[in-house]
C-alpha cells in the first residue's frame, strides 16, 4: 500500500561512534525524501566526527576512522541537511528514541535551528514492536519477504525502514494511511525532547521523568529550585531537551 501523504516525508538512519546522544557523533548519514506524488530522491553522506570511532563499532556498521577522515563534518553539512529535510515529517526504525534526538543534537552543535514542533515522527520499529516485536532484518523479511542484505549500512537500512512502512500498511487494516495517526501510534510516550528526559503528563503539562524530581511539573521545580536550571544546563544532556527546557522557562518568565 502506497503512503498517503500530505507533504513529504524522510525516512533516515543514521551510524555513530556510539549510543550516547550527547557525546557520539554521527558518522553516515541516508534520508529518502518521499514526496505525495510517490516520487522519490534519496542522499548518502559520510560524515567525519571529528573524535575516533571506536574499533567494536567499526565492526557493527563497517565504518572506519580511514573511511571518513577526508569526508566533510556534520558542521560543513548541517544547513544543507536542515534544507533537505525542511518542512517535511521524519520516519525511521527506532528514530523516536535515537536518530531523531541525535539529529537534534547535531544540527544544535552546528548553531542550526532545529524545531520539531511542527513535525509528525514515525517510527516503524514501535509499530512493529507492537505488532510483532522483532528486528529490523525480520522485518524486512516478514512485511517485504525479502532478505535485507548489507544490513547496519545507513543506505540499506533507510531503503529497508520505508518499504517495510509500506508492508505494514499494506498487512493490517487498522493502521490508518496518514502520516499524524502513525506518527501518535509510533510514539512510547508523550516526551517533550525525544530523549525522554522531559514529558507530559495526562494534564498535557511538563513533568521530569528522572532524578528527585521525577514526576514534577517542570515549571514547579524551576520557580521552587532556581538553581537547578543552571546545573541542567551544564550538565552532560542533550543540547535539544536543555533547548525544551529553556523554552519551558522563557514561557514561564512571559506569563
Amino acid at each position: 500500500m502506497k503512503i498517503k501523504l500530505k507533504k513529504p516525508i524522510c525516512f533516515f538512519d543514521l551510524e555513530t561512534t556510539g549510543t550516547n546522544i550527547a557525546k557520539d557523533r554521527i558518522v553516515e548519514i541516508s534520508i529518502l525524501k518521499l514526496f505525495p506524488n510517490q516520487n522519490k530522491e534519496i542522499k548518502t553522506w559520510l560524515v567525519n566526527p571529528e573524535i575516533p570511532i571506536p574499533s567494536e563499532v567499526t565492526m557493527i556498521h563497517g565504518i572506519s576512522n580511514n573511511d571518513v577522515k577526508d569526508h566533510p563534518t556534520f558542521n560543513h553539512l548541517a544547513s544543507i541537511i536542515l534544507q533537505f529535510i525542511n518542512g517535511c515529517d521524519l520516519a525511521g526504525y527506532n528514530s523516536n528514541r535515537f536518530d531523531i534526538p541525535m539529529l537534534a543534537e547535531e544540527m544544535l552543535r552546528a548553531e542550526q535551528d532545529f524545531d520539531l514542533k511542527n513535525v509528525n515522527c514515525v517510527d516503524v520499529q514501535t509499530i512493529f514492536h507492537k505488532k510483532e516485536k522483532r528486528t529490523l532484518e525480520a522485518a524486512y523479511k516478514f512485511y517485504c519477504n525479502k532478505n535485507l542484505d548489507h544490513a547496519h549500512s545507513a543506505e540499506a537500512d533507510t531503503t529497508a525502514t520505508y518499504e517495510v512502512l509500506e508492508g505494514q500498511l499494506d498487512m493490517y487494516d487498522d493502521l490508518e494511511n496518514d502520516i499524524k495517526w502513525l506518527a501518535n501510534f509510533s510514539k512510547h510516550k508523550e516526551f517533550a525532547d525525544f530523549a525522554g528526559f522531559i514529558r507530559y503528563n495526562k494534564e498535557g503539562n511538563e513533568i521530569f521523568s528522572f532524578g528527585k524530581h521525577k514526576g514534577k511539573l517542570v515549571e514547579d521545580v524551576l520557580q521552587k529550585e532556581p538553581g537547578y536550571f543552571g546545573w541542567f544546563q551544564n550538565a552532560d544532556f542533550p543540547r535539544y531537551t536543555k533547548k525544551i527546557l529553556t523554552a519551558i522557562k522563557l514561557r514561564q518568565f512571559n506569563s
